[in-house]
């Protein structure tokens, strides 16, 4: 029986047992020291990956050059499946967050597997459905909210996927810069630094290097907002 699609599950979760022995068996186990590129924007696209384990950001290159954070995908989430039906060229550049264990899966295979195993065919389509909804609502709350909105939503939903209940608060290691946090907020450097220093101010928060505490997320969802 497959599970209930929840927050933070990913395609990889999703699978029964006897569905993930079946991809391990098409696939090539790697793992990746955090900081390493797992690939690079550009590079020919001939592999899906499916994170079985830790995190990775997505980033890529403006046309003037500047670099922006696009993502960050986790939780037996799958990844770089979109490039392999479109240009062939990756998209956007992978790197990992913290220690990634992958599974990396030629899209032929890829494509068989789901042609052979109609429950895990469901579960690509939801999984993909619902990436797409995600990046439709943030697009959308791009002319409807403020940088700090959108801020205290990344730090929420960050939290409900990594956050580590500690005290009665929620501790999330931030594997962000303030620079990578604003551009995944569509938003301004200096925006976030305010917005994290009036939180902060406010006991909302705590910060150290690259480390939060969510004292208080009840204050940070009045911040985000019923539109965000």
């Amino acid at each position: 029986m497959q599970q209930r699609m929840g927050p933070g599950q990913g395609f990889w979760t999703l699978l029964s047992k006897d569905e993930q022995g079946a991809l391990s068996g098409i696939g090539l186990p790697r793992h990746y020291s955090p900081g390493t590129i797992i690939c690079h924007e550009g590079d020919p696209d001939t592999h899906l990956y499916i994170l079985t384990n830790g995190w990775v950001k997505i980033r890529a290159a403006t046309a003037d050059g500047h670099e922006i954070v696009l993502a960050l995908r986790g939780d037996g989430e799958i990844v770089g499946e979109v490039a392999g039906e479109t240009t062939g060229r990756r998209n956007a550049t992978m790197q990992a967050i913290d220690a990634v264990d992958a599974l990396m899966v030629r899209y032929d295979k890829f494509s068989s597997f789901l042609d052979a195993n109609p429950g895990a065919d469901r579960v690509y389509r939801r999984v993909m459905t619902r990436k797409w909804n995600d990046t439709d609502t943030t697009l959308r709350s791009r002319t409807g909210t403020t940088g700090a909105q959108r801020l205290a939503r990344i730090l929420l939903d960050l939290a409900d996927r990594r956050g580590q209940a500690v005290n009665g608060a929620i501790h999330l290691a931030l594997p962000l810069t303030q620079d990578e946090l604003a551009s995944l907020a569509g938003t301004s450097r200096a925006t976030v630094t305010r917005a994290l220093s009036n939180w902060r101010k406010r006991g909302f928060i705590r910060t150290a290097h690259r480390h939060v505490t969510i004292v208080e997320m009840s204050a940070l969802r009045r911040v985000m907002g019923p539109s965000a």
